[in-house]
């Protein structure tokens, strides 16, 4: 009879426990094995694929990455991973491909825990050729990553699940300067919003803010590069926002719109009702902001998906939203997890024209939905922003990429994400906050569009949620 071992530290089938991880090449030369054992034309290629990184600890699921250093894709379909229990098993699932460069994390939390001494090993089809292997004797914090990628060493590193490792010393690409200017200015009156403003969106000569207060701002330019609340249709004060039905207190994160723009209704990301404010409600709500002239805004729908998502804090959920559109998407090769497949959009019934992401504080990780005018919402992405935390998304179209924002929590670094060859959000780069600026609470991000591109560079605005020094919104510049 197997006997199914959990030594003491170790978490067996515990998913509400959630963790990252990655593994690493131990000694083993699996080449030989491999030569012995499979047909010698998928010896080499199979030699390719190594352990990348492991997580043990943090706010998602148990996870093992893989990466592909070859020069070929790898199919890499049926191989089984193991934990220092042979008893222990997940398996790839069919119709997986790991191109030349790429990396994917598995969530094998379901299968087996990692615990704080323990081993994370790689199989070929069938459990008994050993590809890769890496041992650990603490958890990680919060991942235990190789650099470089597939070919060095493993240290301690940030969370990157999905993504490039980022090791800063230990040997991975480390924080760049800001791609902008240095200088930094304030961009709204003394003491207008006061604290709490949180998430930004520009849409041409408007500014959306969200504020966690359960307000939406429509903000209007002031005549000197800043922004002032709209003073016309009842949005001097900003407008108050209640669920569908006319209820709660929605504490409100982010705002986006679509290619419909205003017309087609704002998009709000929302971790909990106020009114209830020690429970968790992860939702997107959208509103009638085209119509209208009272100070309330009644949610004309929501898609509440906190039942499909890990646990988190009623503090720590929901705090960004920004939206993609389809054709973007299908033209960059766009893989939809709920598939395993290219992104089809006509699967689903009428949406918005394209995905939502909506960023988690309290792990740092993006989601990707579709969600339908029907009320159904599917999952299609799950990715890793390489922070401890995301504050903002923003979607750049002029350069195809997405910003992953975090605040003082991060130092106020920012992350760019790019839909890579095998179909995920990869990071593209790490850049460090303007060096003119403080280390704020900096819970919004905007861009603007590329027809404000002047001399080279474009504006952006940070929301600061503290209102330091009696302001919440700075301006700075960025390299078009």
């Amino acid at each position: 009879m197997l006997e199914v071992r959990a030594p003491r530290g170790r978490r067996r089938l515990a998913p509400l426990r959630r963790a990252s991880l990655r593994l690493a090449v131990a000694g083993t030369t699996m080449a030989a094995a491999a030569a012995m054992l499979a047909p010698a034309a998928q010896a080499a290629p199979a030699d390719d694929v190594r352990i990348n990184e492991v997580v043990t600890t943090g706010g998602v699921n148990d996870s093992i990455e893989l990466f592909n250093k070859g020069t070929a894709a790898v199919d890499v379909s049926g191989w089984i991973l193991k934990d220092d229990n042979n008893g222990s098993k997940f398996t790839v699932p069919s119709g997986t491909t790991l191109a030349a460069g790429a990396v994917r994390a598995f969530d094998v939390s379901a299968s087996f825990g990692l615990g704080s001494s323990d081993k994370a090993r790689l199989y070929l089809p069938g459990g008994s050729t050993l590809v890769d292997s890496f041992t650990w004797t603490s958890h990680s914090a919060p991942s235990w990553s190789r650099c470089p990628d597939g070919t060095g060493a493993f240290g301690q590193a940030s969370l990157t699940l999905g993504s490039p490792n980022n090791c800063g010393t230990g040997g991975g690409t480390g924080p760049e300067a800001w791609p902008g200017g240095t200088s930094v200015a304030t961009a709204d009156g003394s003491d207008v919003f006061g604290s709490d403003l949180s998430g930004l969106y520009e849409e041409g000569s408007v500014l959306w803010g969200a504020q966690n207060s359960g307000k939406l701002w429509r903000l209007v330019r002031d005549g000197s590069g800043g922004w002032r609340p709209d003073t016309a249709n009842g949005w001097t004060s900003g407008k108050t926002l209640r669920f569908p039905g006319g209820s709660g207190a929605p504490d409100s994160e982010g705002v986006t719109l679509t290619a419909a723009g205003a017309a087609g209704g704002a998009y709000v990301a929302s971790e909990r009702n106020g009114d209830a404010s020690g429970t968790s409600r992860l939702s997107v709500l959208r509103y009638d902001v085209a119509t209208g002239t009272g100070s309330t805004l009644t949610a004309t729908k929501e898609w509440n998906l906190t039942a499909g998502l890990p646990a988190v804090g009623s503090n720590a959920g929901f705090e960004a939203i920004t939206w993609i559109p389809d054709a973007t998407l299908t033209a960059a090769g766009f893989t939809d997890e709920s598939t395993g497949a290219a992104y089809d959009p006509s699967r689903f019934g009428a949406h918005a024209g394209g995905v939502f992401l909506v960023g988690v504080e309290g792990t740092g990780t993006v989601y990707g939905y579709v969600l339908e005018d029907g009320g159904a919402a599917t999952r299609v992405a799950t990715i890793s922003s390489g922070m401890s935390g995301v504050m903002e998304l923003q979607w750049e179209p002029q350069a195809a990429r997405l910003w992953a924002v975090c605040d003082d929590t991060c130092h106020g670094r920012h992350t760019t994400l790019k839909i890579g060859t095998g179909g995920g959000f990869v990071q593209a780069a790490v850049y460090n906050r303007p060096a003119g600026m403080a280390d704020l609470n900096n819970e919004g991000f905007a861009l603007a569009a590329a027809d404000e591109c002047a001399g080279g560079t474009k504006p952006v605005y940070w929301a600061d949620d503290s209102n330091t020094s009696g302001h919440a919104i700075r301006k700075g510049t960025l390299t078009c």
